[in-house]
């Protein structure tokens, strides 16, 4: 039954720790994703006001740390008592109730009650039992070593003391403790610091704390009939007595005690009686010191599911360690032939649990444990809101326009223009710049040149002399361009025609395309553009070799820059 339970448990967490998953999957980023802006100031408490003013007027580098809320826990789970006596799981009625409250981004104080029911039953026999009172009490015989040396049988049957030499009981320990714990704990957070995520929907938690343990231990050592359970202790351990593995055989040890075995009845569920306490068992006065009061210490760690900005799942352990051997209510070791001696350690509880944790408060933000410090400084790198800024400042240590730290020349001589990358411009490519070169264009063939960027272009000479020519035409047109374009209208490809076709007629004469210019680089680049394109509508149009024309630009006063001529040569 238990274990079904617990599977139940398991699959209830996984399904709520897979929804805490998907809802926290993504995040705004920047310190909003906390759930507040850092200059919001109304989460602000009154008495640090004075340090939120000194940020936002960025006379303080640190913002004030903001009101956060209050968590407030309910838990339940199972509680089990690591002491001399096997436990068992009981899962009902166990519950605890949390108030955490965050100093800090780390650490916090969280207030704790716990209220635990815990069972046990050893699955092994005993036979030193002889300063168990409640046992010997119950009419339970067993073997003690007197002052004198003798072992001799004792049991104290309704508070009358009697031994007894032919008989010596077996018992199997037992017991039902009733606890309630209140502590004040320090937990520490250990994964909210995130340096490449905004935040986390799972923290991850550990800490200790100290408090105080009040509990009531009773023993099942009667039926119902008020009768003692020794037949069936002993009946059940002569059963088992030759087994080789007695752990192997605990169910079956443990379901004949419940169920009964020979003859005798099983046990039943009532823990009459009070099992021995601190300040010992009172045989006359049973109701006695029914309660332990005792300091205690405890370690925990757990795990957090957000599920929302108000509420998370946690799955906790926690282990409380109690100042007494009693909590099972035995304490004597198992020592069959003398007088038995106290265990040496005290006993301690384990509360493995599930719980909901809801954050309370207005005007609050979360509990700081579920904050990322860095997240303010990563969004304020990122984009600057508050960080003062120096005022830029663009060096141009030539001063040709481009700064020097886009200047891929960085000593431009003074008054050479340059192009995006303040390089001086060279037009022409012939390693001369614009502002000294005194032939802005030099045509490739005529280069290299000279210190003013002037080439020498080579004279042309083929194998052969060209055919003399006899009967040219000497009626070729003249062609006009509006402004300082180069393209060529209508009419000038018309008249072009007409070239070409006196060319063809006569293939043993060449043309000359003679332009016109002022003395300006500028002038003088467009006069190049003209003839270049006259003489690429002759060849690429036309058909004419481009080794029968030949262009020219002449300097002139710019009486005539916008006509082209074409002669015979």
């Amino acid at each position: 039954m238990v274990s079904k339970k617990l599977k139940l448990l398991f699959t209830l967490v996984m399904l709520i720790s897979a929804g805490a998953f998907a809802q926290t999957g993504s995040t705004n980023g920047g310190y909003m994703s906390g759930g507040y802006s850092i200059y919001d100031s109304s989460v602000v408490p009154n008495r640090s006001s004075g340090q939120q003013n000194e940020f936002l007027n960025n006379n303080y580098s640190f913002p004030a740390k903001p009101r956060n809320m209050i968590e407030v826990g309910i838990s339940t789970g199972i509680a089990t008592i690591s002491g001399d006596v096997s436990s068992r799981p009981f899962t009902a009625p166990n519950f605890g109730i949390t108030v955490r409250k965050s100093l800090g981004y780390l650490f916090s104080l969280r207030a704790a009650y716990l209220n635990t029911t815990m069972k046990g039953q050893n699955w092994k026999a005993s036979a030193a039992f002889s300063k168990n009172a409640p046992l010997t009490y119950s009419g339970y015989y067993a073997p003690f070593r007197t002052a004198a040396g003798p072992i001799v049988v004792a049991s104290f049957p309704n508070g009358v003391y009697t031994t007894r030499s032919s008989r010596a009981d077996y018992v199997y320990y037992n017991y039902k403790t009733k606890l309630q714990d209140l502590s004040l704990q320090g937990i520490f957070t250990f994964n909210n610091v995130r340096f490449h995520k905004a935040k986390t929907g799972i923290i991850i938690y550990g800490g200790g704390g100290i408090g105080a343990s009040l509990y009531r231990t009773k023993i099942n050592a009667l039926g119902a009939d008020g009768k003692n359970y020794a037949g069936l202790y002993n009946a059940v351990q002569a059963k088992y007595a030759n087994e080789p593995n007695l752990y192997k055989k605990r169910k079956d040890i443990r379901k004949d005690l419940n169920d009964g075995i020979a003859g005798f009845a099983g046990m039943d569920d009532t823990y009459e009686t009070d099992a021995q306490s601190n300040r010992g068992f009172n045989a006359t006065r049973p109701g006695v010191d029914k309660k332990t009061l005792k300091p205690s210490g405890n370690v925990l760690a757990g795990i957090a599911f957000k599920l929302g900005k108000r509420i998370n799942l946690a799955i906790e352990d926690r282990f409380t360690f109690v100042k007494t051997d009693l909590l099972d209510g035995q304490q004597w070791q198992e020592q069959p032939d003398s007088d038995p001696a106290e265990t040496r350690d005290f006993d301690s509880y384990n509360y493995a649990s599930v719980g909901l944790n809801f954050n309370l408060g207005g005007k609050s933000v979360e509990p700081l444990y579920w904050l990322n410090p860095l997240d303010y400084a990563y969004s304020e790198l990122n984009t600057p809101k508050h960080m003062k800024l120096p005022k830029p400042t663009f060096d141009d240590a030539d001063g040709d326009g481009v700064v020097d730290q886009l200047d891929r020349e960085p000593n431009t001589p003074a008054g050479c223009p340059v192009d995006t990358h303040g390089v001086t411009k060279d037009t022409d490519g012939d390693g001369v710049p614009d502002c000294k070169d005194k032939q802005l264009i030099t045509p490739t063939e005529c280069q290299p040149v000279d210190a003013d960027g002037i080439g020498k272009c080579p004279v042309k000479c083929c194998d052969a002399p060209p055919p003399p020519m006899t009967n040219c035409p000497n009626d070729y047109p003249s062609l006009t361009f509006k402004g300082n374009g180069s393209s060529l209208s209508s009419d000038n490809m018309a008249m072009l025609a007409s070239v070409a076709s006196k060319m063809k007629a006569n293939p043993n004469c060449n043309v000359t395309i003679n332009g016109t210019s002022e003395t300006n680089k500028a002038a003088q680049a467009v006069c190049v553009a003209r003839n270049k394109a006259i003489q690429q509508y002759l060849v690429e149009k036309q058909g004419i070799s481009e080794s029968r024309i030949s262009t020219n630009c002449e300097v002139g006063d710019g009486t005539n820059k916008n006509t082209v001529d074409i002669r015979s040569n």
